[in-house]
């Protein structure tokens, strides 16, 4: 169930931690998969440059995304878009849940129906598919015992069955379900547009987005910058400004939890005006300071994520 936030921060009672899993995302590896055992604590601070799909199988925990806060009961399914930051909180003792962070290719050009299944990450996060029935709810826990298993197990070929189910998972969530905002989201128009956009994105991962214009994406797309534009928009349902400003801001964040250098340096070398700029865009985003958030990641461990 996604409950609205009543501000766009987290409640008071959410203590900052910082959470750095090492994805290690390529296109020749573009999926990290895990099954944790969890313990209650803080909320913890996690963005990571992959889309992630998480299913709550024991427990109880809460995902805050932009605007509200997802209750995650067992048989709920959580989804964050690419560089989208998000806090978690383990609710109950016993806690366990199965996350995925993947890059676009590893779905590729599928389609669930006659639906894009990016689709399902570009809508608001209050607008996203949720488990919505006791059939659905069966169907999902199903499905995450046979992800579980293959993920565990890491038997030869694992990554394809994973891929298998991950497509049921996103199928049975999108029935029903449709784009908010989007009268031509429907029909074939949209199969392979998803490879047009592909190379836009694997440059932001490849380099600092500081040195990705729209211009470059669009030509490393094969399109013009005004088809580019929209198309970007809506597949991803963020503009490529935004996204790259999400970007921007996450290798900042690596860069502090990695380096020791100044954040002049690391506000020059992640494209802001200045350390200050970086400072404000970094509290708008991530509702804590770039000093915050570099001393919590150094002395906090956090938990798989």
């Amino acid at each position: 169930m996604a409950i609205p936030a009543t501000t766009g921060n987290a409640a008071p009672d959410w203590v900052l931690q910082v959470q750095r899993p090492d994805y290690h995302l390529t296109p020749s590896a573009p999926l990290w998969a895990a099954v944790n055992q969890c313990i209650v604590g803080p909320p913890i601070l996690s963005i990571h440059p992959g889309l992630e799909v998480g299913i709550v199988l024991a427990g109880r925990e809460q995902t805050q995304l932009e605007g509200c806060v997802i209750r995650g009961d067992v048989g709920d399914v959580w989804l964050c878009a690419m560089s989208e930051p998000h806090r978690f909180r383990i609710v109950h003792a016993g806690t366990v849940n199965l996350v995925l962070v993947f890059l676009p290719s590893f779905l590729g050009e599928e389609m669930l129906g006659d639906l894009p299944w990016l689709r399902l990450f570009a809508a608001r996060p209050v607008d996203r598919p949720r488990v919505a029935s006791t059939e659905t709810r069966q169907k999902v826990m199903s499905i995450a015992q046979e992800l579980r298993q293959e993920i565990e197990d890491k038997r030869e070929g694992w990554e394809c069955a994973v891929r298998i189910e991950l497509l049921r998972l996103l199928f049975h969530l999108s029935r029903g379900w449709r784009y908010p905002s989007s009268p031509r989201a429907r029909g074939g128009a949209y199969t392979g547009n998803l490879s047009r956009i592909m190379p836009a994105l694997m440059l932001l991962q490849a380099r600092s987005p500081k040195r990705v214009s729209r211009e470059e994406a669009a030509q490393a797309c094969g399109l013009g910058r005004s088809r580019f534009t929209t198309l970007f928009q809506e597949l991803t349902g963020v503009s490529f400004k935004t996204f790259r400003r999400r970007a921007r801001i996450m290798f900042a964040a690596d860069m502090l939890l990695t380096s020791n250098l100044s954040l002049d340096s690391i506000a020059e070398q992640a494209g802001f005006a200045d350390a200050s700029h970086l400072h404000h865009s970094f509290v708008e985003q991530y509702n804590c300071t770039p000093g915050q958030y570099r001393r919590q990641g150094q002395s906090d461990r956090g938990l798989p994520r």
